[in-house]
């Protein structure tokens, strides 16, 4: 099966600045894949490179098999997109918008798809309410509806998670992940967001000044012994000490005495607890994450003080 979008020798240019260089990546049927960059790392451009809003000074786009310059508008009706903030109508109800996107496509959608789009976004109920009165989060998911409701196979999605509270956040995480697990949709996401991206993301596009870095399925990417192992326990002077001199010191990476930090892999955490519990050192509490951001910043050559995740 062809991927549903394929990406050859990409590059655009403005001016002097290049803003993707010679980019190439592929996105299979069903996927959730992450787009991932600094900004001006060239993740928007691609985006409107993908959906024809702004030419590409060479290489090739194909979605669906299909090379995307010489079918555009055909190509085009199975893709719903979202560019940064969604362009509403704030004196209008959620239905009024909905309905007038509706009637912009050129396949027939009744009243039924609307309810049901206003459904799977978790707006029943609002609808007749005017978007002015919406939270940022629900005119996000109104932007969503708006670019599904034409039943597009492929969603293209620019920070759909920029300006939101947590709660907002949230709800676009596991809107994506319903659309892409119930609804059979592929979709192509950006975000600064690395937390929320992991958690949705079936694979990983990093990119770094127009260059694509890494391209591979997120769980290739999160290696078991790279996740670190945070352990909360009662202060304890000679706690330092003991774990530099056992066999667990090459795995530390923070000691204080309430607090220690591993980076191993987690089926090693009942071997570790035993041996805590043998030295009488109190454990409170066990957490684990992956150290993806860490990956990230070290790959991309940056600093924490130069890039912020929520």
């Amino acid at each position: 099966m062809a991927p549903i979008i394929e990406v050859e020798n990409l590059s655009k240019s403005f001016k002097n600045f290049k803003a993707v260089d010679s980019l190439s990546f592929r996105i299979g049927q069903g996927e959730v894949c992450g787009f991932l960059g600094q900004n001006g790392a060239g993740k928007s451009t691609t985006m409107r490179m993908l959906l024809g809003l702004i030419f590409p000074d060479s290489g090739r786009i194909f979605i669906n098999g299909n090379e995307f310059n010489n079918q555009r508008r055909h190509l085009l009706k199975n893709i719903g997109a979202i560019i940064e903030r969604p362009d509403l109508y704030g004196y209008l109800s959620g239905w009024d918008n909905l309905k007038m996107f509706a009637t912009l496509s050129d396949k027939s959608i009744n009243n039924a798809r609307i309810y049901e789009v206003l459904e799977i976004v978790g707006l029943t109920g609002r609808e007749k309410d005017k978007v002015k009165a919406y939270s940022q989060g629900m005119k996000q998911r109104l932007g969503i509806a708006i670019a599904m409701v034409h039943k597009p196979d492929l969603l293209i999605l620019d920070e759909p998670t920029n300006g939101l509270d947590p709660q907002g956040i949230a709800e676009i995480r596991n809107l994506i992940i319903s659309l892409s697990k119930d609804h059979g949709k592929t979709i192509m996401v950006s975000s600064h967001l690395l937390h929320e991206i992991e958690q949705v993301a079936t694979n990983l596009i990093i990119m770094h000044r127009g260059k694509k870095i890494t391209e591979a399925p997120v769980k290739e990417l999160l290696h078991p012994d790279e996740t670190l192992i945070e352990i909360a326990i009662k202060p304890n002077a000679e706690i330092p000490q003991l774990v530099k001199d056992s066999v667990w010191a090459k795995y530390v990476c923070h000691i204080s005495d309430n607090q220690l930090t591993f980076k191993m892999n987690p089926v090693r955490i009942p071997e570790l607890n035993n041996w805590l519990v043998s030295k009488n050192i109190a454990v409170f509490s066990i957490n684990t994450q992956h150290s993806f951001e860490s990956y990230f910043l070290n790959i991309t050559n940056e600093t924490t003080a130069d890039y912020r995740t929520v």
